[in-house]
């Protein structure tokens, strides 16, 4: 892959080898020779761009949640049902497992974050900053979620809140193992969506209104 088929810069395409080798060897079996190979260039060129692989990999780690963030962030804060708004959240899993699983029935290593926390100690400090305020966005967009819910009347203000969150965030956290251990995404997606219909039939209005 070179960026003369594509219509992204080599910057980008360095920034995308990396991800994806990141996830597969993780931070410490990280080399630029593999990112050089992949792209039919040299380390220079690499070097050329980011200087260094700390400069490199930070650089990818913190772009990544930035941009898992921002999807998270317009899932939870939309006007969807509760409900929805966790299979959107189980969406942006299954996007990110399909780009590294295409046939839906492999298991090969997919969540640059849950991978990067294993290595949490050796990463740069701005790429652990991102990966901690990570979780406390997600705790607190998962909180407004649940609050907005229980104004829009969906479920009864007896729900607990900090459950639901621990629950939801467990799951995302062990979103790559369950995939990797289940062989496909179905056994996430069974998760995701059986947590859903407990909180439901648990704390539902419409189902305690028989409606």
């Amino acid at each position: 892959m070179t960026s003369g088929h594509n219509n992204i810069s080599m910057r980008d395409e360095i920034k995308a080898v990396t991800t994806e080798l990141l996830i597969r060897n993780g931070y410490q079996g990280f080399r630029f020779k593999d990112v050089a190979e992949l792209l039919g260039t040299t380390r220079a060129n690499i070097h050329y761009y980011f200087g260094s692989k700390a400069n490199l990999c930070e650089e990818v780690i913190v772009d990544y949640v930035s941009e898992t963030t921002q999807k998270w962030t317009e899932n939870w804060k939309s006007q969807k049902r509760f409900s929805e708004k966790i299979v959107g959240m189980m969406e942006s899993n299954r996007q990110r497992y399909l780009q590294y699983n295409p046939t839906g029935k492999t298991a090969h290593p997919w969540s640059l974050i849950g991978r990067m926390r294993m290595e949490r100690e050796v990463i740069g400090p701005q790429a652990q900053a991102a990966l901690t305020n990570f979780g406390i966005n997600l705790h607190n967009l998962i909180i407004s979620g649940v609050e907005m819910a229980v104004k829009n009347k969906e479920y009864d203000k007896s729900i607990p809140k900090e459950d639901v969150v621990l629950q939801l965030v467990a799951i995302a956290n062990s979103a790559g193992p369950i995939t990797q251990d289940g062989g496909s995404f179905d056994r996430l997606e069974q998760l995701y969506l059986s947590f859903s219909h407990i909180i439901e039939d648990a704390y539902g209005l419409k189902k305690r209104s028989g409606r």
